[in-house]
C-alpha cells in the first residue's frame, strides 16, 4: 500500500496534479451534494426531455436562474431539503457496515481506500 501511495504521489507531482485526501469513511461529494439536489429537482425530476440538447438547455436555464437568484427562497428551501435528506442517509448508514453502503461507482482516494 505504501509503495502505491508513493507512486501516486510521484505521478501527481510530475503531472502537476494536486491530490485532496479524504478520511476513509467520508464522502468526497459532501460539499457538492447540496448543490446537485436542487439541480436534480428543478430540471431532471419527472422530466421527459426528447434529447440531450433539450436537457442541456434546461440545465443551463436553471443554472442561469440559480446564479441570478442565489438567495431566492425556493433555492434555499431546496438546499435545506437536500441537506436534510443527505443527513438522514448518513445517519441510517451509521448503523450499517460502511463498506456495504459504498456505491461501486464511488472513487477511492489516491491510496485505494474507499472515500465513502
Amino acid at each position: 500500500m505504501i509503495s502505491l501511495c508513493r507512486k501516486v504521489l510521484r505521478w501527481a507531482k510530475n503531472n502537476n496534479v494536486h491530490l485532496c485526501f479524504t478520511p476513509t469513511n467520508a464522502s468526497w461529494a459532501n460539499p457538492t451534494e447540496a448543490r446537485f439536489g436542487p439541480l436534480r429537482q428543478f430540471t431532471l425530476a419527472n422530466s421527459n426531455h426528447p434529447n440531450h440538447t433539450v436537457q442541456t438547455r434546461a440545465l443551463h436555464a436553471h443554472l442561469r436562474w440559480r446564479n441570478t437568484n442565489a438567495r431566492h427562497p425556493d433555492v434555499l428551501a431546496a438546499r435545506r431539503r437536500e441537506r436534510a435528506a443527505f443527513a438522514v442517509r448518513r445517519a441510517s448508514a451509521g448503523a450499517a457496515d460502511p463498506s456495504s453502503l459504498r456505491d461501486p461507482a464511488t472513487p477511492a482516494n489516491a491510496c485505494g481506500h474507499s472515500t465513502s
